[in-house]
């Protein structure tokens, strides 16, 4: 063999090698990549999907002021600091919901698997025990919360934490609050007082999804207990809810 075809054979085998050690290398997952993120805008169109209205809520712990049913979609003073509950239990299920704020630091949120003993006898001023909190707050909040107590915020986010409450379990998804016992939110999606935000929450066989405005954020799984009622919560100032349907899962 002449030595030009030897060295054109040495330079093949060569160049065969570095792409076979590449595709190994990618196949190893050594050089992986952050995983692409979920989107999913759902709007609650298509079979199996229903609206909550109004005849589809119930009070719990509030006056009749604080939540208040008008131009299709709820109205709550935020006072006094409770719960409204839905009329059925739910276990599986998807639910999509939009919210705004309309005062500066506003707090709000969604529960999601309440039983009745924690809304048996509730007290205004109360929340209950139990579920599982899909936050909705103003970005306001982290501003006041740091003024009145002079310290950063680091244990809740404004952008969709998911977390249990009270005697409620949850293994949240990472990232974590610093006590691990929050979902913080992978991307900061919520738009700010005023402004309407689109909540798609996926919750089945114990585990809770959350999607703000299009894309998952946050969210954790064996949730206890996994069934109960759906609360909107009223927790000191003026929030709005609409469009809130739901589509039952086996």
């Amino acid at each position: 063999m002449s030595s030009n075809k030897f060295s054109l054979l040495t330079k093949a085998l060569c160049l065969a090698a570095i792409v076979l050690t590449l595709s190994s290398y990618l196949r190893s997952g050594t050089a992986q990549q952050s995983p692409p993120a979920r989107k999913a805008f759902i709007d609650g169109t298509g079979p199996g999907w229903r609206t909550l209205g109004e005849k589809d809520f119930a009070p719990v712990n509030g006056t009749p002021e604080t939540w208040v049913w008008k131009d299709e979609m709820w109205h709550s003073t935020g006072k006094p600091i409770g719960v409204f509950r839905s009329v059925q239990q739910f276990t599986n299920f998807e639910l999509v919901a939009e919210w705004r704020h309309l005062e500066f630091g506003g707090n709000s949120g969604i529960f999601a698997w309440v039983p009745d003993q924690a809304l048996k006898d509730l007290p205004p001023d109360k929340l209950p025990n139990y579920g599982i909190e899909i936050q909705a707050l103003d970005h306001g909040y982290e501003t006041l919360y740091e003024k009145r107590t002079g310290k950063k915020r680091d244990f809740f986010t404004t952008n969709g934490d998911v977390f249990a409450v009270g005697n409620s379990k949850m293994t949240p998804f990472p990232p974590l609050s610093p006590n691990g016992s929050r979902s913080f939110p992978r991307k900061n999606l919520s738009k700010g007082v005023n402004e309407w935000n689109h909540y798609y929450v996926r919750a089945i066989n114990g585990e809770v999804r959350l999607w703000v405005n299009g894309e998952e954020v946050s969210g954790g799984n064996n949730c206890e207990p996994r069934t109960g009622y759906l609360c909107l919560e009223a927790e000191g100032s003026p929030v709005e809810f609409k469009n809130i349907r739901i589509r039952e899962l086996p």
